[in-house]
């Protein structure tokens, strides 16, 4: 069974601190994953009040960042705008939003496919351990297919008075920076889809007091603001349809597989969908192996989609960590065009909600409900309420990966980690509600002695296989 895809290609994301050293400053509060350039700041006692109108805000992109950001400005009494192209977008992404996700955004169990309460990994040698041990009766990982989810955000963001423009965004006219400039509009400049002039849409401009860029990993937004670049992975995924027998098997079931094989610094993943399941990988230091890693993955999960039918296929760049730059003047980067995946998990869509609606809140709270002015100073209250709230959890994944993902004898170690139950608790508890669990301290010193004891027993084995490769 083969299929086929035409890679895109990926512009502007490459390593930051190489090509952009100017660009990375200290931000000013410690311990940050997230640095900034520091400017000049106007304070926003001073923006003026608006006359006759509201404040005006276009939010570039209607995924689940710019579908919260544009809810959140429109009941917040701002005139807002969502350009979105791809009205059906089926983002090859995992699909799991954690069970704090269905409650903070007051999502409609019908879109929710699958509620995962059981996982496998499944490390390089096809051992096996099974995770869920210790959720609740009422926890679960919810399963969502992108173009159900990102329909509904944007569809209740209409509802509550944004505008949605399919639309393909192309550049903006920025002010000159300065006080003097603060009334002097953004001008975007796009292409307009209404089925009226054809294919080739129609050429059209907006004039808005600020910008929010959700438009995704090679966002343009990001461009325009010399946002700077940075490294990216490649995800391939293939949803397959399974015979209905087969699907049984992962009604309530996810597995995730690690191993050279599947990916060299990432891994595989067989998510359950609502008639359908989701295979998928990805890598950063090997993109051009991603369809051999994606064969490997569909190999190591062959007996359980055998008879299975590939209907689409996706690929997509991931970020791998957050841009030098998020905010300039009055625009502002949030989800995948800020950079917001952790890492180890590759997790994006909550990180994506939260931070376009914090970036919202911001917005509305600077500009009193729509009445006056913002500038710079209102949209960086967003960076460091973000930054405070989700530099531990960044950080901890972060070193999760260079620990455990750097060789198969590693990952063996941290599938072993995995049966603990301990580990789980502390695992589920931290995704689900997206804080970092607070450890028992003998559980925890516990931890860390099997910890070594199986990153000792990962090293002798890395030493033995070297031994027989010699």
């Amino acid at each position: 069974m083969t299929s086929s895809v035409v890679f895109k290609s990926f512009t502007a994301l490459r390593h930051s601190s190489i090509e952009h050293p100017k660009l990375i400053h200290p931000h000013t509060t410690p311990n940050t994953l997230f640095p900034y350039r520091r400017f000049r700041i106007t304070a926003s006692k001073s923006s003026p009040k608006l006359q006759n109108r509201n404040l005006r805000v276009a939010v570039i992109g209607g995924g689940p960042a710019g579908g919260a950001a544009a809810e959140t400005l429109a009941k917040g009494g701002i005139e807002t705008y969502i350009i979105e192209r791809k009205m059906d977008n089926c983002k090859p992404c995992g699909g799991a939003i954690p069970l704090c996700m269905v409650g903070e955004f007051d999502l409609p169990l019908d879109i929710i496919d699958r509620r995962v309460t059981k996982m496998k990994m499944i490390s390089p040698s096809n051992v096996a351990v099974d995770i869920g041990k210790t959720l609740k009766p009422h926890e679960y990982i919810g399963m969502v297919r992108r173009e159900v989810l990102d329909a509904y955000l944007r569809e209740r963001a209409s509802e509550n008075g944004a505008k949605v423009i399919n639309g393909l965004f192309l550049k903006m006219d920025i002010p000159t920076r300065g006080n003097e400039n603060i009334k002097t509009p953004y001008v975007l400049h796009y292409t307009e889809y209404d089925g009226k002039k054809g294919g080739t849409g129609e050429k059209k401009t907006l004039e808005v007091d600020a910008v929010i860029g959700a438009d995704g990993a090679n966002s343009r937004v990001a461009k325009s603001i010399d946002a700077g670049d940075y490294e990216y992975a490649i995800a391939f995924q293939e949803r397959i349809k399974i015979p209905n027998d087969k699907m049984v098997y992962y009604e309530d079931l996810a597995e995730m597989y690690v191993g050279d094989d599947v990916s060299p610094d990432f891994y595989g993943w067989v998510f359950p969908k609502c008639d359908h399941v989701a295979v998928g990988t990805g890598t950063v230091t090997h993109k051009g192996d991603i369809k051999k890693f994606q064969a490997a993955t569909r190999n190591r999960a062959r007996d359980k989609i055998l008879g299975g039918k590939i209907i689409r296929v996706e690929a997509h760049p991931i970020p791998e960590h957050p841009r030098p730059r998020r905010v300039l003047g009055r625009v502002a980067l949030v989800g995948d065009a800020a950079g917001y995946v952790t890492k180890c998990s590759g997790e994006g869509i909550y990180f994506a909600a939260k931070s376009g609606r914090m970036c919202a809140e911001a917005i509305v709270e600077g500009s009193e409900n729509g009445k006056k002015m913002v500038d710079e100073s209102d949209l960086r209250k967003y960076l460091e309420k973000w930054d405070k709230t989700y530099w531990p959890t960044y950080k901890v994944l972060d070193v999760l990966q260079k620990v455990f993902y750097r060789s198969n004898p590693a990952r063996e170690a941290f599938v072993e980690m995995c049966a603990d139950e301990y580990v789980q608790k502390m695992t589920f508890d931290s995704y689900l509600y997206k804080k970092v669990a607070p450890g028992n301290p003998l559980e925890d010193l516990k931890l860390a002695v099997n910890t070594i004891g199986s990153l000792v027993r990962a090293s002798a084995l890395r030493r033995e296989m070297e031994k027989l490769s010699v």
